[in-house]
């Protein structure tokens, strides 16, 4: 009995040895492996069918999963006819600059029948991000959502939903969206506006053709559901809104805010906001709505709905066939800024934080429109902008030129000269009254790859400053590789001598894509801790394609964990 007993203990013991071992291999960082195939895939919309561009043939592509601290290795095939890139948005990239993917940024592009793999490591994130093509507009089909969960063991900062639901807003051409925007720029116009805005892809029951596929949302009475939004939109920031249904944020970009109650969110292309709902309302159905939110006066825009349906499973059954309409909810006015700015005002980050307040390069950056005049050789047909100009735009005065034979960052890594120069201005060139009458001499900038150079670990504080030019409007500027703390928002010129004291350095929100209001301006933090070449664009795809951006080249610090690391061996060639 004895030695019974003893064979049992060791048993025991071994068995529980095994448990502590998988518990603790369970806490461990995972790696993610996966295959994306970019492929033509043929989709049907608004009653017609046409082939976009797909991963893996889904429309949106596939979500991606993984915990605070895994690795993600996804290798990427392009088997459709343009060249391609993907970009992780929002991932910090701590050190891994060649998995960013902004196409002639970071690396060249994938060109048809090669492939990529990206590597990366989620460092402190937690909530939503996505990830979408950088190569031209691709990345109106080539999208898809990107949650990163808790560690392991650790938990939401409130209490965990029953439910959890992604929705990405996005556009819909009635033609392919690449054809779309070299027509734009062929002529020098603006390129043309989408015909439906989509969740899900899918346009929703107020587009025709649309009904059958209404995306579903479900709900229980009393169960809460956490909502992840993304705007995916190529050009249009969106009012979201439930009927009847109030939402409380608690997080947007992958950081947690502290809660607050609205009925309506805004988000710009770029930008992820996470809310919790509850079934609190009688069983039935309500309308989930995105509808734009239109800053630039007198340009035209999509005015039109997408609807998803909000649908409690206790409702009562449609009566032979006969669906209940959904209830509508109310829906701000397309140029009602007053909600987009009191929303954007509204975030703040659960505790206090470590703001940088030492600041060691104050840059002023103008970010708008422009217009560059008729070139002599060019036929009126290449110059459809107002008054037969062609439409640019700018950061600085400076519009943004991509290299063509190699990377930024390869440039940088390998001393190659003449790609690009460091010369980036830290604030115009001519002071101007940036949010009134511009003189028309100023409407043309100048064209150039310029770069601007920041030491390692020095404290950056940048005023973002929207401009009239042409039109003023709001514009999502997005930082690579970079969350930044959003200290200030405010309309007209920024005046140092008084807005300074509306910066909040207690609990700013920690983003990495800000609001510039239209004909006003945001002033944002950052510690530049990652070395890399990081692109800073307006997420407007119409502007970046115009030259709406810059690049900060961060050196390395000192030893190797302050320095970027060496670049694949697959890393794609020009």
């Amino acid at each position: 009995m004895e030695g019974l007993s003893n064979i049992t203990f060791t048993i025991v013991l071994g068995l529980l040895m095994l448990l502590v071992a998988s518990s603790v291999s369970l806490a461990e960082p995972q790696t993610h492996y996966h295959e994306f195939v970019l492929q033509a895939t043929p989709v049907k919309r608004l009653c017609m069918t046409q082939n976009a561009i797909t991963v893996n043939g889904m429309f949106p592509g596939p979500t991606l999963e993984a915990n605070n601290g895994d690795t993600l290795v996804i290798k990427v095939i392009n088997k459709c006819q343009y060249n391609a890139t993907i970009h992780w948005h929002g991932i910090r990239q701590i050190r891994t600059g060649w998995a960013d993917g902004p196409e002639f940024v970071t690396q060249c592009p994938i060109r048809p029948g090669d492939s990529y793999t990206y590597r990366y490591t989620v460092q402190g994130q937690e909530g939503t991000l996505w990830w979408h093509a950088h190569s031209s507009w691709l990345r109106a089909t080539v999208y898809g959502a990107l949650i990163i969960h808790p560690k392991e063991g650790s938990s939401y900062p409130f209490p965990k939903p029953k439910r959890e639901t992604t929705l990405l807003l996005a556009e819909w051409w009635n033609a392919n969206p690449i054809d779309v925007i070299r027509e734009a720029i062929q002529t020098g116009g603006a390129p043309n506006i989408s015909d439906a805005y989509t969740i899900n892809s899918q346009p929703g029951d107020l587009y025709n053709c649309s009904s059958q596929d209404t995306v579903i949302v479900p709900i229980d009475s009393g169960e809460t559901n956490l909502i992840r939004v993304i705007n995916a939109g190529m050009n249009q920031e969106l009012f979201f809104t439930i009927a009847n249904h109030m939402m409380t944020v608690v997080g947007a970009d992958a950081s947690y805010l502290k809660p607050f109650t609205t009925n309506v969110i805004m988000l710009g292309p770029g930008q992820t906001t996470d809310v919790l709902i509850t079934g609190d309302q009688p069983p039935s159905r309500y309308y989930i709505a995105g509808s734009p939110y239109q800053s630039a006066q007198n340009a035209p825009f999509d005015n039109t709905t997408t609807t998803a349906i909000l649908e409690y499973k206790s409702a009562p059954c449609p009566v032979k066939g006969l669906g209940v309409k959904p209830v509508m909810p109310t829906i701000p006015a397309f140029n009602d800024t007053n909600t987009a700015m009191t929303f954007t005002q509204s975030f703040r980050s659960p505790q206090q934080v470590e703001v940088p307040t030492e600041i060691d390069e104050n840059l002023f950056i103008t970010v708008g429109l422009g217009l560059n005049n008729c070139p002599p050789n060019f036929p009126s047909s290449r110059c459809q902008g107002p008054s037969g100009t062609r439409f640019t735009s700018s950061m600085n005065n400076v519009s943004f030129v991509l290299p063509s034979n190699f990377s930024l960052l390869q440039a940088h890594h390998q001393g190659i000269p003449r790609v690009f120069t460091t010369d980036f201005p830290e604030k115009p060139l001519v002071q101007f009254d940036y949010t009134g009458n511009v003189s028309q001499s100023l409407f043309q900038p100048l064209s150039g790859t310029k770069l601007y150079r920041l030491k390692f670990g020095s404290r950056v504080q940048i005023v973002l400053q929207g401009t009239s030019i042409v039109t003023p409007e709001n514009h999502p500027i997005h930082l690579h590789g970079y969350d930044f703390y959003i200290i200030a928002q405010g309309f007209g010129n920024f005046d140092p001598k008084k807005d300074t004291a509306k910066f909040n350095l207690v609990d700013p929100p920690l983003r990495n894509t800000a609001s510039v209001p239209v004909n006003g301006w945001s002033v944002i933090r950052f510690v530049a801790d990652n070395p890399g070449v990081w692109i800073m664009h307006c997420h407007l795809d119409a502007h970046i394609s115009w030259g709406l951006a810059m690049a900060f080249l961060v050196e390395n610090g000192i030893g190797i964990m302050e320095s970027i690391e060496e670049p694949p061996p697959d890393l794609p060639v020009c």
